[in-house]
């Protein structure tokens, strides 16, 4: 047999998220079994510094907005999909402005924001480097971007048991960049480029958080016998661990455009 050609990365996203938040969020959860004594938006925040006018690209579920203060930024966030721009407008930010939006084609002016945000979504798009260059495009001279990506060593006790069961995540296969790649990626349209690695791993006492991870990877649920396996190899690792250990590998980018 060939080798198999991962799909391009926008026909991933479109097909999780364009119609749902509930996908996203289900992986959103897992965040909260996190072995950081810090949460990864209290650490986030710390080096966010969101002041002034800041654009996030990839808003998601607006979970972000909901664990850090957004009261000295005046705030635009953007998603392409529908679903997920209901679901920031029902956030209810005081002072957001929402806007439905293709992440290499910002419907902004040159120069209008202070600080930029994309937090792990560069991984969806099809030219990721389009993207970074307006990114670049719509911040002021020395304004900052700060831009949140997986390494390749990301939840990959999740990626086998996927696999296991015949439910591979198409996300990381189809990625044109990683944390690895990032920092070329950025060094094309910004300067002062520099990556943080978020410490700690994922400890989860129970299956369910782990198998509802395991549901958002596709457009079908999960099988009875999938989620009958899956859940026996997690309770193993519960038994015999004290929780299912997940490595993580999230890092996060920062940069300045010059």
């Amino acid at each position: 047999m060939g080798a198999k050609v991962p799909l391009p990365p926008s026909s991933v996203g479109v097909s999780q998220y364009s119609n749902t938040h509930d996908k996203l969020a289900a992986r959103v959860a897992i965040l909260s079994y996190d072995s950081n004594d810090q949460s990864w938006y209290s650490w986030l925040e710390s080096r966010l510094e969101p002041v002034g006018d800041v654009l996030e690209v990839g808003g998601g579920t607006g979970e972000l907005w909901r664990n850090i203060d957004p009261s000295k930024a005046k705030l635009t966030l953007t998603d392409f999909s529908a679903a997920m721009c209901d679901q920031l407008r029902s956030l209810k930010i005081p002072g957001s402005t929402i806007e439905q939006c293709d992440a290499a084609s910002l419907p902004f002016p040159d120069a209008s924001f202070d600080l930029v945000i994309a937090n792990h979504m560069l991984y969806h798009l099809d030219n990721p480097d389009a993207a970074l260059k307006e990114f670049a495009r719509v911040l002021r001279p020395g304004g900052r971007l700060r831009t949140a990506l997986n390494g390749r060593e990301h939840i990959k006790e999740l990626l086998a048991l996927g696999e296991a069961i015949g439910r591979p995540s198409q996300i990381l296969d189809s990625a044109r960049i990683t944390a690895e790649t990032g920092p070329e990626y950025l060094s094309k349209h910004f300067v002062d480029v520099s990556a943080e690695k978020f410490p700690g791993e994922f400890d989860v006492p129970s299956p369910e958080p782990v198998l509802a991870y395991l549901g958002s990877w596709g457009d079908d649920p999960m099988t009875l016998d999938q989620e009958k396996y899956a859940r026996g190899e997690i309770q193993k690792r519960i038994d015999a661990e004290g929780s299912f250990k997940i490595k993580k590998d999230m890092i996060l980018l920062s940069a300045r455009r010059a």
